[in-house]
């Protein structure tokens, strides 16, 4: 069975470098036409897309997925509505080929310019959320990239159905169809295929759990965009307005618990507790949040007693691991320790504080007096993200189709030789 997948990844990676070669020099306004007609295929099919992701439920419940991990899974018509919205916002957003990103004149003569080229062929290995289907096919075709996308099983059907019409977008503008190409199977030996696919595939990107991240760190060959866990903190601090504090802390948590950008950990400064009591941990309680914690914040009804292993875990569930600090040093200390480098919020009224933690900590994204729940790019104002990168090479935080785009150096003589 591996070497059957091994041919089809052949097969599909020779001829995404075969669409990547033209879609390097494909004009804006054909890369428009086909995000907007992929937008309105989608539009136009939607109950189509929606009777496919009746059978991913139904798939995803026979396998015992957690409530927030159907959530990810489930689409309706207002998230197919934030489907076409997004591929039209990427439609409409400057063209990031060819973009003069700096130039300059020698003595010698020569003029050189550094210009923005598209990657290549992006892999882009995904769970659950069949929305990247559409988000991450038109980021890499707006950066000149043909890519190879690997959804999750659970998502097959849906991810399909999307495919098909981001397809109908690229045929009616006269790109070639192998530019988004779907994975026709659901046969987990096609990610390892991938991940080997060193001729194929330039760079891939993870967007998962802990089993598909350790998958990628174990057998990748080609360069990754690291999309590790979405270990995210709110530190609210003894500065920090209640008010304000109670309305981004539910936010963060409860807005949607299976996104990478929820809030898994809140610190709470001993200073705003002793001012203000357990309010955020109450809130919590009240909106049917399981707060683990220790200490002082287990005399609060409703708390249980927090697991070693609770500081520094993902739940993407309505969980949330609590503890009390004393002072910014202690929580960054705490989120050097326990974070993923993905996003973290203080909440704060003291400029020199928030400045402290957002110097000293180097997360991909750090905010202030904000939710977690931001950590997009939609809410970026890139249109859409292909992940939010945690690593610090090339691309970091929301990826967008900027970030999708390596450089060249376009070097003009005249007649000009070295001397020497």
């Amino acid at each position: 069975m591996d070497g059957q997948m091994n041919d089809l990844m052949k097969q599909i990676g020779r001829a995404a470098r075969d669409a990547a070669a033209e879609l390097s020099c494909a004009s804006p306004e054909r890369k428009h036409a086909a995000l907007i007609g992929a937008a309105e295929a989608i539009w136009a099919s939607r109950q189509a897309i929606l009777d496919e992701n009746t059978l991913d439920l139904d798939y995803g419940t026979q396998k015992s997925l957690s409530p927030a991990m159907l959530d990810r899974l489930r689409l309706d018509e207002r998230r197919i509505r934030g489907m076409v919205d997004g591929l039209r916002a990427i439609a409409e957003q400057r063209d990031p080929v060819g973009r003069v990103l700096a130039e300059w004149d020698m003595p010698s003569g020569l003029h050189i310019q550094r210009v923005a080229t598209p990657l290549g062929v992006v892999g882009v290995i995904y769970e659950s959320r069949p929305n990247v289907t559409a988000d991450a096919g038109a980021l890499c075709l707006k950066a000149g990239n043909a890519v190879i996308l690997r959804g999750g099983s659970e998502s097959f059907h849906s991810s399909t159905a999307i495919h098909a019409c981001m397809v109908e977008g690229l045929r009616g503008a006269g790109l070639p169809e192998a530019a988004i190409q779907l994975i026709p199977t659901r046969d987990r030996a096609m990610v390892s295929a991938m991940l080997q696919a060193v001729e194929h595939i330039d760079v891939i990107v993870p967007r998962g759990g802990k089993g598909l991240v350790g998958l990628v760190q174990r057998e990748a060959r080609v360069p990754v965009f690291s999309h590790l866990e979405g270990i995210c903190h709110v530190y609210a601090d003894r500065d920090a307005d209640p008010e304000k504090a109670r309305a981004v802390v539910l936010n963060a948590k409860t807005r949607r618990t299976g996104v990478c950008g929820a809030a898994e950990c809140l610190l709470i400064d001993w200073q705003f507790y002793t001012k203000h009591g357990a309010v955020l941990i109450e809130d919590l309680l009240a909106a049917g949040v399981e707060v683990r914690t220790e200490g002082e914040l287990l005399k609060v009804p409703g708390t249980v007693r927090a697991q070693p292993d609770d500081f520094g875990r993902e739940f993407l569930d309505m969980i949330i691991a609590a503890k009390l600090v004393d002072g910014v040093e202690e929580a960054i200390a705490h989120i050097r320790r326990y974070g993923s480098s993905h996003t973290e919020s203080i909440l704060t009224e003291n400029d020199a504080t928030a400045e402290r933690f957002m110097t000293r900590l180097d997360s991909a994204i750090l905010m202030r007096n904000a939710s977690t729940q931001f950590a997009d790019g939609g809410e970026f104002g890139m249109g859409g993200e292909i992940g939010i990168a945690t690593g610090k090479m090339h691309a970091r935080g929301p990826v967008g189709a900027e970030q999708l785009c390596s450089f060249k150096y376009l070097v003009r003589g005249d007649g000009t030789c070295r001397a020497g």
